[in-house]
Formats: structure tokens, C-alpha cells, sequence
């Protein structure tokens, strides 16, 4: 049997690099670069590196940039997740100085970590098959935290990023709330209102007041909000009928 440790999975990846001019324009990349981003369509050489992103990773892209200016001595190299068609990336970007400390380039580095998050065959083999999530990657003090999705108990969304919950901790990943959607099993995982992504295998109660209807997971504290337009589907997929809800 074949080995899919974290370490395995490092050592036979590819790894993009892209190096960035003072002004943060794109000047040169490696060849696995080219094959995984959207070289053809963006032309980005001589633009702006943000240029080639999509739109809702951009912010995400310059922040982790203008962390990289970090004015403190030897700052470590910014790392990030973001989405992508069918792939996810973990990119880490660093500053390169000249001889008297001043900023001469940028390079970003990228692996593409699809494979470990997924535990699915590499997309060359499943060209058309959406790559479900088997672990999601957060982020803690600048290292890369892998958390089985069977423990997460809920996903809050905090603007383009969001607050993975288990019964034990949170944790901040900066995947937003509908790629993560997107990337759960459907049949687990439910999207209870634009700020909250539930799991159901940890649905305890289903509450009701003045009207308004939240969801008691199992091991928090607080029950969930539930949208209105989401309500019927949420009963649906609990397998019970509105009557017996409002019964409970």
C-alpha cells in the first residue's frame, strides 16, 4: 500500500514559482506555473500579480503581500490557502533584498495541495470530478493546520475568510464560506445561512422562537441561525417533516 503521508504527498509535488519586481509585477515563472495558472488567458507578465487572480482572491493575494513588507527584521515567508477550479493552492510569498536592505523582488511559491486536502487521485485522472475535501486546511501562527472534516461541527464566514469549529477549538482558514461549500460532502454539510455552514451529523435540536428557527449542534453552546429560505431544505435533509419540527 502505497504511503499519502503529508510528507509523501510533499515530496512528489510540483512546486510553482513566480518572481515579482519591486512594483509587483509578474516577471518570470517556472514551467509548472505556467501549466496550472492561467497563463494564456491573463497574459500577466509585466502586470500586476493580482491581475491573474480571480476577483474574490485578490484581496486575499494583497494581503498576504503586504504582509510580506513587514518592516521587522527577516520576516518569515507569508503563507496562505486559496481556490482555484479545481484545485487548492498553498502559496507562500517572501521579500528579497538588495545589498543595503532595500526591497529588490518578491518570489511566490506555490504548491498545489489539492491532493493532500482531498484525498482523491491528482485532477489529470478525474479531469471532470469535483475535489471534495477530506481535510481543511487552516492556518496557526503562520503553519498550515489539516482538520478532518468529520470533527468540524459548523464554518462561520468572517467577510472573504472564515472560523472552522470543532467541539474543541476554532480555526481560521482563509477559504471563504462558499468554496467550502462547494468542496464538502453535500450530504453532511448544509448551508444554513449566508454566515453559517452546518453539520449535520451534529444537528441535536431544531429550535423555534417568535418565529425565528436555529439549529443545536451537538457540543456548542449556542444554536445556530437558520435562514428562512433555508429552513425546508434543512428539514428535508434531517429526514423529518415541518409538523414534527414545530412539534419538537
Amino acid at each position: 500500500m502505497i504511503s499519502r503521508s503529508p510528507l509523501y504527498l510533499l515530496e512528489r509535488s510540483d512546486v510553482g514559482v513566480v518572481q515579482l519586481d519591486r512594483d509587483l509585477k509578474v516577471v518570470a515563472m517556472n514551467s509548472f506555473a505556467r501549466r496550472v495558472l492561467p497563463v494564456e488567458d491573463k497574459q500577466p507578465f509585466d502586470k500586476m500579480v493580482l491581475s491573474f487572480h480571480p476577483e474574490r482572491s485578490q484581496s486575499k493575494v494583497k494581503f498576504l503581500l503586504d504582509q510580506a513588507e513587514c518592516p521587522v527584521s527577516n520576516p518569515p515567508p507569508m503563507t496562505m490557502i486559496i481556490n482555484i477550479p479545481e484545485r487548492v493552492l498553498l502559496i507562500k510569498v517572501t521579500k528579497l533584498s538588495d545589498i543595503n536592505g532595500d526591497t529588490a523582488s518578491y518570489t511566490l511559491i506555490f504548491y498545489d495541495i489539492t491532493e493532500l486536502v482531498s484525498g482523491e487521485e491528482p485532477v489529470a485522472l478525474k479531469p471532470q470530478a469535483k475535489r471534495q475535501l477530506q481535510k481543511i486546511p487552516t492556518v496557526s501562527q503562520n503553519r498550515i493546520v489539516l482538520v478532518d472534516v468529520e470533527t468540524v461541527t459548523y464554518v462561520r464566514s468572517e467577510g472573504h475568510y472564515t472560523w472552522v469549529s470543532t467541539p474543541q477549538s476554532s480555526s481560521f482558514c482563509n477559504l471563504n464560506i462558499s468554496d467550502l461549500a462547494e468542496r464538502l460532502d453535500g450530504a453532511s454539510f448544509l448551508r444554513i445561512h449566508r454566515s453559517y455552514l452546518a453539520n449535520l451529523d451534529f444537528a441535536e435540536q431544531i429550535l423555534r422562537d417568535n418565529g425565528r428557527v436555529s439549529l443545536k449542534l451537538r457540543g456548542e453552546a449556542t444554536p445556530l441561525p437558520v435562514a428562512r429560505t433555508s429552513v425546508p431544505r434543512l428539514l428535508e435533509q434531517l429526514g423529518i417533516a415541518e409538523i414534527e419540527a414545530v412539534r419538537g
